[in-house]
């Protein structure tokens, strides 16, 4: 999938109109307690535009007063509608791009007698034996039983290099609407039609499977708590005026409440909800529920196998160690000669490192001379030259052998040398050139780059990390200090991965992992954010809570970063939304009262020019201030890793005093430019 989408094009735009007059049916409008009070609160001041004295109010040109507070109550629910459905239009414009890689697909049914026979791919069953030839579409998700191929899934993961999928380990899984570019698949479906994990994919950003979730559940609870409380104090207010010789119309006191409730939270919550879920959808990952995005900005652990997801998992050339009275130099020509024809990992990271030190590829000698495989029988690999020199690189027992048996020397310091390299974790390839040995290749399983800055990262907002390998305790302890992470579990066997998070969820700790094969799907499934590879088992899919259609383990670094990310913008706009409160409440009451208590004339501290255009001016912000946070709340705050009472802090500066200070420059410039009309229409 395109990650550059513009944020909002003409066709969302267009959709999220209708969708936003749409969304005003009052039984839908239930769903937003906070946004229902405005709707019916609209409703009265519209009865009120028709019939202004239906409550005995009284005054002058108070239909045109009604008329203006039901046009702005309606655009307020028309914004916060509005956010939502933009929210919810992004999706629906993936959802139709996704759509368009389900085609009409014609699948290779094969028979129980053998036999091909073609059928629509909708007919497909669960178990069903498919054959996919070069060129052809996957009809759905399914494992690989025969052949090996390359598979073109840039349909679902906006990847364009194509995969590897073969049959047995953990690369056997394919995804359905993805296409084989090379040889042939015989394929067993693992899902029926309709829930395969592309078919979840549109259902998800579609909208229809997203739930709210528990924090957006007691937050919105809190939002009905508030209206409550503000209702009833507006509810009381109304007989205290009376009694007070101040007569307020009914308008103003549903003004009133409309601007000390939380709107702008309330008309923005379930778009910040939805664009959470977006911007997962749109890193390639699918959730299986909103909870599990929620969970990733709440993560304490995480846990990390060492292959793949830390670490290369292929062994690479690290290091050069000369033996004897070796020199480097010759080490490293004869390692790189007896290299350029090996196409393994370690063969061609033999030859990057070689270059560094300044010894070419390109050896005319090396290139002509014979190249001889590695073998399990002999456990060496090399290169006889011409001029009948033999150079071979392997096992630490081969080329002693070797050597021997061409009646060469040992040189003294080579076992312990070896024993070194091993000791470390290390891989050590011994090298020599007819007679002699030369020196050690060291293979490492390498660290990927950048992993020390984002274990650092996370370390800095709390969260710990463990990693799981097989290997001993001392290889353990070096690939974790390279690394960087906060722990580690040696010789790990599946139960001590579901252990090691049973003992952190223990603690009340929200533990998060990844993993591909089967033997990963109990802790997956044990996690609270569990996240699967697309290329790993259908086991590991199952079990996991979310999958990566990339397929990149360490991808779970940056999903975390995306639920604090929704989970930051939702208390920065709550923070916001509430602060907002104060200032309309220095807007409002005054202008209410002033008239028959002109003490309360101190309070008028924005000086607004009359009572009417303090209420209106109030109002007004009240609905445009929503559609300006429209963005914040899509793209979500700025993520940057800080500790909770720094975070809290910035908050309170940031969004706190800002929720403060732009309401009260904003409902005095609205008071400056309405009081012509005000005054025109004599509200005074």
């Amino acid at each position: 999938m395109d990650k550059k989408t513009k944020f909002i094009t003409s066709d969302i735009l267009k959709r999220s109109i209708v969708e936003s007059l749409k969304k005003f049916n009052p039984k839908y409008m239930m769903k937003n307690p906070v946004m229902f009070v405005v709707e019916i609160g609209f409703f009265i001041t519209l009865i009120l535009t028709f019939v202004p004295s239906l409550f005995g109010d009284e005054g002058t040109n108070l239909r045109a007063y009604n008329v203006i507070v039901s046009t702005i109550l309606f655009i307020t629910i028309l914004f916060a509608n509005f956010a939502e459905a933009v929210a919810e239009g992004r999706g629906k414009a993936q959802a139709d791009a996704l759509k368009k890689t389900r085609k009409d697909t014609i699948a290779r049914l094969i028979l129980p007698d053998g036999k091909e026979k073609k059928i629509n791919a909708n007919e497909l069953k669960k178990g069903d034996i498919v054959l996919v030839n070069t060129g052809e579409v996957i009809p759905n998700d399914g494992e690989v039983i025969e052949g090996i191929a390359s598979v073109d899934e840039s349909a679902i993961t906006g990847e364009s290099a194509p995969v590897m999928r073969e049959s047995g380990g953990d690369f056997a899984s394919v995804t359905g609407g993805t296409t084989v570019v090379s040889d042939y698949l015989k394929i067993r479906i693992t899902t029926s039609p309709g829930q395969s994990f592309l078919d979840k994919m549109i259902a998800l950003v579609e909208g229809a499977s997203r739930q709210k979730t528990p924090n957006e559940i007691a937050l919105n609870t809190l939002l009905v708590g508030l209206t409550i409380i503000f209702v009833l104090v507006i509810v009381t207010l109304y007989p205290m005026a009376t009694y007070s010789g101040v007569k307020i119309p009914i308008s103003t006191m549903i003004a009133l409440v409309v601007c000390l409730i939380p709107t702008t939270i309330g008309g923005l919550l379930s778009a910040i909800g939805i664009a959470g879920m977006d911007r997962v959808t749109r890193f390639n990952v699918i959730a299986m529920s909103g909870k599990a995005v929620e969970a990733c900005g709440d993560v304490d652990t995480m846990i990390l196998d060492k292959t793949g997801t830390i670490t290369f998992g292929n062994r690479l050339a690290a290091e050069f160690i000369p033996v004897g009275n070796a020199d480097k130099l010759d080490l490293i020509k004869y390692s790189v000669m007896c290299s350029l024809k090996d196409e393994t990992p370690e063969g061609k990271s033999t030859v990057d490192l070689g270059l560094q030190f300044g010894i070419l590829n390109k050896n005319k000698e090396a290139q002509e001379a014979e190249f001889v495989e590695f073998s399990a029988q002999t456990r060496m690999s090399g290169i006889n030259l011409k001029d009948g020199t033999i150079i071979r690189k392997g096992a630490y027992e081969s080329i002693k052998t070797f050597v021997k048996n061409k009646g060469g020397k040992i040189p003294t310091d080579l076992e312990s040398k070896v024993s070194d390299v091993a000791k470390l974790g290390g891989t050590p390839l011994v090298v020599c050139a007819d007679d002699k040995i030369y020196g050690i290749i060291y293979l490492k399983d390498t660290v990927k780059p950048g992993l020390v800055e984002k274990f650092a990262r996370l370390r800095e907002i709390g969260i710990k990390t463990i990693m799981c390998t097989g290997d001993n305790a001392l290889t353990a302890a070096t690939i974790a200090k390279e690394a960087g992470v906060d722990g580690f579990i040696s010789e790990c066997k599946p139960e001590d991965k579901i252990d090691a998070i049973k003992k952190e969820q223990i603690k009340g700790k929200i533990v998060a992992m990844t993993g591909d094969g089967t033997n990963d799907a109990p802790a997956l499934a044990q996690a609270d954010v569990g996240l699967a590879m697309n290329s790993g088992t259908t086991a590991a899919k199952e079990a996991a809570n979310m999958v990566d259609l990339d397929s990149d383990p360490t991808k779970i670094l940056e999903v975390v970063e995306i639920g604090k990310q929704l989970l930051i913008t939702r208390g920065a706009l709550t923070t916001f939304s509430i602060a907002n409160d104060i200032a309309k409440y220095f807007a409002i009451i005054p202008a209410i009262f002033t008239v028959a208590i002109p003490q309360m004339q101190v309070l008028n501290i924005m000086k607004l020019s009359t009572p009417f255009s303090a209420i209106l001016s109030a109002l007004i912000f009240n609905a445009l201030i929503i559609p300006c946070l429209i963005p914040l709340a899509m793209k979500g705050v700025k993520y940057k890793p800080m500790k909770s009472e720094t975070m809290i802090i910035r908050n309170m500066l940031v969004f706190g005093l800002g929720g403060v200070i732009v309401p009260f420059i904003g409902i005095k410039l609205i008071d400056i430019l309405i009081t012509p009309l005000i005054i025109a229409l004599n509200l005074i």
